[in-house]
């Protein structure tokens, strides 16, 4: 083989480096429970939980359950919750899992949430992963993009 088509040889699918960010982009559908009452001191503010179950679809496929808790008003706008959930399944054609940690507020109709990949929590041919999920919601549908690195 010459120097020329070295250069030219396709890389099959190279995983990202810890400084080089891949994108995977898809849907999901996802399932919550009905609230359930958390304890919280007399006269407080009131704390809840709920289940969560989703199934990814595209560049991400498999599913995934967690627990979310949250407190304030969401039905006008004032909450927050925190959740953590667990993936398994396969990212862009790697197998393995990994857990997702979320901070979401809502405040003055302003939304602001974050979806990061709890470090150290991959598995499987995803240890190493990190990295970040937004989350788009459009007519009732969940769209996602998870950039991410693998070390």
């Amino acid at each position: 083989m010459n120097a020329n088509a070295q250069a030219t040889a396709p890389v099959a699918n190279p995983t990202p480096t810890a400084t080089a960010t891949a994108t995977a982009k898809g849907s999901f559908e996802v399932k919550i429970d009905p609230p359930q009452a958390l304890s919280s001191p007399a006269a407080g503010a009131a704390l809840f939980k709920r289940s969560m179950s989703k199934q990814f679809s595209g560049d991400l496929t498999g599913s995934a359950i967690g627990e979310m808790q949250f407190a304030g008003q969401p039905q006008v706008g004032e909450a927050a919750y925190t959740a953590l959930e667990s993936f398994v399944g396969q990212l862009q054609g790697r197998k393995g899992s990994f857990a997702m940690a979320h901070l979401g507020l809502m405040s003055a109709g302003k939304q602001d949430l974050r979806v990061s990949v709890v470090p150290g929590s991959g598995l499987g041919e995803l240890a190493g992963i990190s990295g970040d999920l937004l989350i788009r919601i459009e007519a009732g549908a969940h769209f996602y993009e998870l950039n991410y690195r693998l070390s």
